[in-house]
């Protein structure tokens, strides 16, 4: 009776704390949607909290008013699909041969994989890389540089290795060569993991913006979150980043930029129901053995 009782104290404390780390998480998002969605007096005299007050959309007509943030919107969606899809293949490539015993020198080359997790070359010389095969300015300096993920393959790795031989001893019985055993046998079996490595490259390339503010100074290709940058940095002449013309006047820049917040979190938001199932799932499965 006691250790159930304990059990309880336990599972209580540990419903509150998850409780109350979640509101916290939450919070600041939901005063970012009050902001967005107040009137401009009543964000100036900071009567906003975490209910809208004096409801008005006028932040979100000004934003899809601008072609530019519509086209940031729709480019950066292309580029999250690309960039998830490319970098999925290329992980999937690397990691299934070094889970080869028959590999030559699998480990030392597991070694330099694990070694680019600790160090780099810095940002001057990515950058010289980049110049030098003429990628600046294109959509390829979006993808190639972090277009495998080290911690994502070893994660994907493990999770191959965890499979039993036997499966891929079956498959050969019937005919299957090495891609047919990948194709047919392992990535049906991987799906947890697949589903959750996607998640984590297209959540990462959604919010990333430091790459195109290195590589990127053609406007066509300024990805979601490079924009928002932009309104957040010249929030005092927002015309220099958005554009005058399409503008309304009685759009404060903080109501703006809560509006590019919101604009730029809800699409990938949306992305995990479909993915939750499998999020826990594959992460430990794919720890499981390494």
């Amino acid at each position: 009776m006691g250790a159930k009782v304990s059990n309880k104290i336990f599972d209580f404390f540990i419903i509150l704390i998850t409780s109350i780390s979640a509101l916290l998480c939450l919070l600041p998002l939901v005063n970012v949607l009050a902001t967005s969605l107040s009137s401009t007096s009543a964000i100036l005299a900071s009567k906003v909290y975490f209910l809208p007050v004096e409801t008005t959309f006028e932040s979100y007509k000004a934003l899809l008013r601008d072609n530019s943030m519509i086209w940031s919107l729709v480019f950066t969606t292309l580029l999250t699909v690309g960039y998830t899809a490319l970098a999925m293949l290329l992980t999937i490539c690397a990691a299934y041969p070094l889970t080869k015993k028959r590999l030559k020198g699998r480990n030392a080359i597991l070694l330099m994989i694990i070694f680019t997790m600790y160090f780099s070359g810095g940002i001057i010389p990515e950058y010289i890389l980049a110049k030098n095969l003429n990628i600046i300015n294109t959509v390829w300096s979006l993808v190639l540089p972090g277009a495998i993920s080290a911690y994502n393959l070893i994660v994907l790795k493990s999770f191959f290795t965890s499979l039993p031989d036997s499966l891929e001893e079956s498959a050969i019985l019937d005919g299957c060569n090495d891609i047919g055993v990948l194709f047919r046998i392992v990535l049906p079996l991987s799906k947890p993991v697949l589903a959750t490595l996607s998640l984590f490259y297209a959540v990462g390339k959604w919010n990333s913006f430091m790459d195109a503010l290195f590589y990127i100074t053609d406007s066509k290709l300024y990805p979601l979150q490079l924009k928002l940058y932009q309104i957040i940095v010249n929030s005092q002449g927002i015309d220099a980043s958005i554009g005058e013309n399409n503008m309304s006047q009685n759009v404060l820049p903080e109501s703006l930029e809560a509006a590019c917040v919101i604009f730029a979190t809800v699409p990938i938001i949306l992305v995990y129901p479909w993915l939750q199932k499998y999020f826990v799932t594959g992460i430990m499965v794919g720890s499981v053995k390494g």
